[in-house]
């Protein structure tokens, strides 16, 4: 537990320090001081990447957790960074170290894994590619190999652990790095008497170069488009378009004169209403009533008095149209003299002007306004015998 207690109090320390030196870090922040975010340009494949060295203090544990002989570890990785705060990397740890009761007397255990880094110094202050200080946890997965005192072959288990990398900026393709973590596994591939089924930890912190490889840094996305900046005018290219401008803004201005000329002239009809009938006179429009011109005509066929569907169509029109309670109206019924004989022409005209009045009765004519006469078949006035089966409406 001592090793333990000691990587914890040494990480809060560098996490402490760590903070207030990235507090005066002022480079990525706007003008009101406030941290500015992403997001970044997508880097490729190789940059970002880094090849870490170091070497420190390891301790084999002697009982869960606990703490045994220190001796010397060390490391190498590979690693990149995808985000200013998301990394990766790949590496191998070796340590070799005599144990207090010889159980792990000069036993090569080795640390093959992959981790998984957060930049919390970027996450909580923003990124900026010359921090001095960068406080970086990890999570670590991989397998753990170790060959026994007089065995040829190596045992392995799968072990797992948390870290805390802080890296320190030498310049942009060096860095310092303190590696303060502890790798955790089952206590049996270690021949650890009486810990079957539990799991042993193995403290480490080491001290190690890093070494910045490819493109270093990270752009952010800008949302603006770049200027462009056009080439120098001649004088004589400044002058000629000075003159278009000079003839664009008199076109413009004749342009703007026809269009109050001819708002002037449309004026009068702004309040026109479509379907509606108008009087033009003195320069105005004075809505009236539409009438339908008269005389109107009702057909019938040959020998019926029977107003067809098609008739009664016209004569609703002309009612709606001209006919109110007070208009007066004459019907003059009569038959063609081609057909039939003239006392039985004379009833069908009577009977036709009877069924046009009854018809204009019930489409709001006033009966006593309706004067009818038939002449059966004695004034045909049209050329045609088909035309003279009729009823003419005139309004008097």
């Amino acid at each position: 537990m001592k090793a333990i207690k000691f990587i914890g109090i040494l990480a809060a320390a560098s996490f402490l320090f760590s903070f207030n030196a990235n507090a005066q870090e002022d480079a990525n922040r706007d003008a009101d001081g406030k941290v500015v975010r992403g997001p970044y340009v997508t880097n490729s494949v190789f940059d970002n990447t880094f090849i870490g060295l170091g070497a420190g203090v390891n301790s084999v544990a002697e009982k869960t957790f606990g703490l045994g002989k220190i001796g010397v570890g060390t490391e190498v990785n590979f690693g990149k960074w995808f985000t200013p705060a998301i990394g990766a990397r790949l590496g191998w740890h070796g340590i070799n170290i005599t144990s207090k009761s010889g159980e792990l007397n000069k036993d090569p255990f080795h640390y093959i894994h992959a981790d998984l880094l957060w930049n919390l110094s970027t996450s909580i202050d923003g990124y900026k590619e010359t921090r001095f200080w960068n406080f970086i946890p990890y999570v670590s997965g991989g397998l753990s190999m170790i060959k026994h005192h007089g065995l040829k072959e190596f045992d392995q288990e799968f072990a797992g652990g948390v870290g805390l990398l802080n890296s320190l900026r030498l310049g942009e393709r060096v860095n310092l790095n303190l590696d303060l973590g502890i790798i955790a596994a089952r206590a049996e591939a270690y021949k650890m008497k009486g810990f079957v089924g539990r799991y042993v930890g193995f403290p480490t912190a080491t001290l190690g170069l890093q070494f910045n490889l490819g493109r270093t840094g990270f752009d952010r996305l800008s949302s603006v488009m770049p200027v462009i900046v056009p080439m120098p005018f001649t004088e004589a290219q400044y002058n000629a378009l000075k003159d278009k401008v000079a003839a664009l803004e008199r076109e413009n201005a004749q342009l703007k004169n026809k269009i109050a000329d001819l708002e002037n002239q449309l004026a009068p009809f702004k309040n026109l209403v479509d379907g509606q009938t108008y009087l033009f006179k003195n320069g105005r429009f004075t809505a009236v009533e539409a009438k339908v011109a008269s005389p109107a005509t009702v057909y019938f066929d040959l020998g019926s008095a029977k107003v067809s569907d098609r008739e009664k169509a016209h004569l609703e029109f002309f009612a709606n149209n001209v006919v109110d309670n007070a208009t007066k109206l004459l019907l003059t019924g009569s038959a063609d003299k081609q057909t039939g004989t003239a006392k039985g022409n004379q009833k069908l005209s009577e009977q036709r002007v009877d069924a046009v009045k009854a018809l204009l009765e019930k489409l709001g004519a006033n009966g006593s306004n309706i004067e009818t006469v038939a002449n059966g078949d004695t004034k045909n006035v049209f050329d045609t015998p088909a035309k003279n089966r009729c009823v003419v409406i005139e309004v008097k």
